[in-house]
């Protein structure tokens, strides 16, 4: 049972979802803001039960056929022309992808897509079998790849596509929220356990200020609130200095930390004199 590790704060739901998907053995599929923590669930999922992990990361240019396996036609011709030995076994021309090595893995495995809303929409789809069946056809060597252990498969999404139904339901499904302030205490505590509690309330409100400023392309993610009390940490900045930080009057410190783009930036400034 996944109840998270000393390193990731999983809420009860969380919990819920990651376990449902073990025993069922379908594939989670994982949403939420980038920075809430959906690639690390992965990693800790295998760690917290002693797999190994294969990642997928998905770019706007991968293509389904790449996690089976690839044929290097190309390579086999040349090597075929120069006259080189063993250009008659196919095997030495087929890269596996990451769905072949979680297939042929002797122990079960967690296999990771991440990010799979950065490819073309029909890259989902193009999966449906494979992932349905936990098996998939080798023309080239006439043969069918099963899987030994059905692998644990987590899907990422930042939510930039629509992913398609027929896709979608042959996943279970999780939104991770944005953590509450007593849950961002929590996975904070994790990270720095022993920052002073008086420095914890004011960053957390500052932070939590600024999320719920409109218009904002790009809130503040749980990772950027991490980097930015490092940061804070760092300077040994007092608990009181954050205190008088108004948003309205001034900037926190380190806002570059917090917001990553000039636009943020111009809005919050523009923000501030409004409010003044």
């Amino acid at each position: 049972m996944f109840k998270g590790t000393e390193n990731y704060v999983a809420t009860s739901e969380l919990q819920v979802a990651v376990n449902a998907a073990i025993h069922l053995q379908r594939p989670l599929l994982v949403k939420g803001e980038p920075g809430t923590g959906k690639t690390l669930l992965a990693q800790e999922i295998a760690r917290a039960m002693g797999k190994k992990l294969l990642t997928w990361h998905i770019k706007s240019t991968t293509l389904a056929q790449q996690g089976l396996y690839e044929y290097d036609a190309v390579s086999r011709l040349r090597d075929s022309q120069l006259g080189k030995d063993g250009v008659d076994d196919i095997r030495r021309y087929i890269k596996k992808g990451k769905l072949w090595e979680a297939f042929q893995a002797e122990e079960r495995v967690v296999l990771l897509i991440d990010e799979i809303d950065k490819a073309d929409i029909e890259f989902p789809n193009d999966l449906l079998l494979e992932l349905d069946r936990m098996e998939f056809y080798v023309y080239e060597l006439q043969e069918t790849i099963k899987a030994v252990q059905r692998p644990i498969v987590i899907i990422t999404s930042n939510n930039e596509k629509e992913l398609p139904d027929a896709f979608l339901r042959r996943c279970l499904f999780h939104y991770i929220r944005f953590p509450d302030k007593d849950t961002m205490r929590d996975i904070i505590g994790v990270h720095y356990p022993d920052i002073r509690q008086e420095l914890l309330n004011n960053a957390l409100q500052v932070f939590y200020q600024l999320r719920d400023i409109t218009g904002l392309k790009k809130k503040p993610s749980t990772s950027e609130l991490l980097d930015w009390i490092s940061l804070l940490l760092f300077d040994q900045l007092p608990a009181e200095a954050l205190a008088e930080v108004d948003l309205k009057e001034q900037l926190p410190p380190h806002l570059h930390s917090l917001l990553k783009n000039e636009q943020d930036v111009n809005l919050l400034e523009d923000w501030k004199r409004r409010r003044r």
